[in-house]
């Protein structure tokens, strides 16, 4: 059964009502312009940004905006695939399509475990802001929350797009109201920071590699750890209502929301504070209040910290019911999981991966060790398996499509496949350094533990039933 045979049997009408999949197309253009604005702003930026300042000094500007640019190389490859075939749960069905069932199997499974695994630390990390406020037990604030979001996930997506609208809205402000202060301290020279703020900052403390090459280059990991999500626009693409024309839009918005949001941003923070009074563990966002006199700015900052633990958390109930019924979908998960509710929305698997992240914060209330640091740690290299697996795709699908064996896209990625093969290579980078990095080198560590996993149980579905669909290349 080819792909469009797998849309179409779960599919009543031409596409025009619902997503191809029995999705309801319920997300507009302004919330998934927000989803794929807030995608790329968490709280690697908010807190995770201080620990690569101290480490890199002012060259974290060019980390990111080099980073930025190989981001939007892998947006584009997306945004060439989508418009080829707009579906729900489009990593894996890309590559069942044009890798393999397997390749297929273990992005879909592990684009889930991604989510889950992020779900599970980001609503921990939202119960642990609570407490800046309240002295509340964190696992009563952990359970709220989970309801909360899952109870909004059930009951339309198009609920989940406004949530995510206001809290990408939350982040988005902050930034921008940062960016506006710092401004006006360079230009008017209010606050206490006026004194030593200069864009001089930049380079006069030992340069703009103040630590030397090598150690902006060990950023590299943290930086990239920021911009994971970006690709969750690809997820909504079976419940967009125009996404022939929305999801170019927001893809293409990609460069100026880096180059604002983490570029522009950062470098307007250092240039207020110089770098070397950054710490690691602190946000740079509470340092630059402080160093304003703005004795707000640290229940600031935790509101905004908050709001984008749950805005990940939020997006990870989205995308993990969706995973889950995509796989059931194509025979690679349990047929229970293909359910859906009157509103549209897959109960089962969103149900199932709700239980996993409340289990998730129950086993971090209980029994913070290292067995839970080493699961956290693999979201990173999860993460970047999607994206590999959407250069690949698109690299073999420009190839097909130039032969005529495919239709052409009508949103071709510039450079490509070249731009595709250097984003394939910086990935590759990235993951070298990772495996230099002491404290970053347990997630290559659970990476082929998870590989195992999934080749047996591969092996025992195909076993079950060879003659499958579920196990036969797409053509």
């Amino acid at each position: 059964m080819t792909s469009v045979q797998v849309d179409k049997q779960h599919d009543g009408t031409d596409g025009a009502v619902d997503g191809g999949e029995g999705y309801q197309r319920g997300l507009g253009a302004r919330q998934i312009q927000m989803i794929a604005i807030g995608g790329a702003i968490g709280t690697g930026l908010f807190l995770g940004a201080g620990k690569a300042i101290a480490k890199a000094g002012p060259s974290l500007i060019l980390a990111y905006a080099i980073a930025g640019l190989v981001i939007f190389f892998i947006m584009r490859a997306l945004g060439e695939l989508l418009m080829y075939r707009p579906v729900s749960g489009s990593f894996s069905e890309y590559a069942r399509e044009f890798i393999g069932p397997f390749a297929g199997f273990v992005t879909g499974w592990t684009y889930w475990l991604f989510w889950v695994v992020t779900g599970i630390t980001e609503v921990t990390a939202a119960a642990t802001y609570m407490t800046y406020w309240w002295n509340i037990p964190q696992w009563i604030s952990a359970l709220v929350f989970t309801v909360i979001l899952y109870g909004a996930n059930l009951i339309s997506v198009k609920l989940f797009g406004e949530l995510e609208f206001w809290f990408s809205m939350v982040k988005v402000t902050a930034i921008i109201g940062m960016i506006l202060i710092c401004a006006g301290i360079l230009t008017v020279g209010f606050s206490d920071a006026a004194e030593t703020a200069s864009v001089a900052n930049l380079w006069n403390d030992r340069g703009f590699f103040p630590n030397g090459i090598g150690n902006t280059l060990m950023t590299l990991q943290i930086v990239m750890f920021a911009f994971l999500a970006v690709e969750l626009v690809g997820v909504t693409a079976g419940e967009s209502k125009d996404p022939k024309t929305v999801l170019p839009k927001a893809i293409n918005t990609v460069p100026w929301r880096i180059a604002v949001f983490y570029v522009g941003a950062l470098i307007m923070i250092l240039s207020v504070v110089p770098w070397s009074e950054f710490k690691p563990g602190v946000s740079p966002f509470v340092a630059a209040f402080e160093k304003m006199g703005l004795g707000v700015g640290a229940a600031i900052v935790n509101f905004v910290v908050l709001t984008a633990a749950l805005s990940s958390c939020n997006s990870g109930m989205y995308s993990t019911g969706r995973m889950l019924r995509d796989l059931a979908l194509n025979g690679q998960g349990p047929k229970v999981f293909t359910r859906l509710t009157k509103n549209g929305t897959p109960l089962l698997g969103l149900t199932f991966s709700a239980a996993l992240m409340l289990v998730g914060v129950w086993i971090n209330y209980v029994a913070p060790g290292k067995a839970f640091e080493y699961v956290v740690s693999f979201a990173t290299i999860s993460g970047m398996w999607a994206w590999i697996m959407i250069l690949v795709c698109q690299i073999r699908y420009r190839a097909k499509a130039d032969r005529g064996e495919l239709p052409e896209s009508t949103f071709k990625a510039p450079g490509a496949p070249w731009t595709s093969w250097f984003a394939l290579l910086f990935i590759g980078m990235v993951i070298v350094m990772m495996g230099i990095d002491e404290g970053a080198r347990v997630s290559l560590y659970c990476a082929p533990l998870w590989g195992l996993i999934l080749a047996v149980s591969y092996l025992v579905l195909k076993a079950r039933n060879p003659e499958g669909a579920a196990f036969t290349k797409r053509s």
